[in-house]
């Protein structure tokens, strides 16, 4: 391993503990940012055991939770009949989008809440405010999601 896959992986390994801190298993962390700071395209499972050091039933777990959310991919490799997996593109846009049915939750509670409480009531007023706020954030995140991709896929985003 040579001084830059080194870094990689110190880097990798603290953004999984940062991730699993705050609530992501430890295992699908690590998976995850083991695609994410790879050099290579793609990882068959055998080189996330390998570079991980764990077992592949724990990597098959990780990747059974990593995919749905859109944050990995499983890819077809020429030649090979192992899955391939890599970190998607637009992975963080996708992920911040799937936030939005979150948000449409949280609003939908605080319209329940108003509905039962009246919204002139104490509890009605606070509702109202959570509603707004909610409502506000669904519009916002998406319009803001799609002026990220509008200048990135044209590169005009500074890094």
């Amino acid at each position: 391993m040579d001084h830059t896959d080194a870094q990689l992986r110190e880097a990798a390994e603290k953004l999984a503990l940062t991730l699993a801190q705050g609530g992501m298993q430890k295992t699908t962390a690590r998976v995850m940012t083991a695609l994410l700071f790879s050099q290579d395209d793609t990882m068959t499972a055998a080189d996330l055991c390998d570079v991980l050091r764990i077992s592949s039933g724990a990597v098959s777990g990780a990747v059974k939770q990593l995919i749905p959310t859109g944050m990995i991919e499983r890819v077809p490799a020429p030649g090979s009949r192992r899955d391939h997996y890599r970190f998607r593109e637009h992975a963080w846009a996708t992920l911040m989008s799937s936030q939005n049915a979150l948000l449409a939750t949280m609003e939908d509670a605080a319209a329940e809440g108003i509905k039962a409480a009246g919204r002139d009531s104490t509890a009605g007023r606070r509702l109202d405010e959570m509603q707004n706020f909610y409502a506000f954030m669904q519009r916002e995140m998406a319009a803001l999601i799609d002026r990220w991709r509008e200048q990135y896929d044209a590169g005009r985003l500074p890094s």
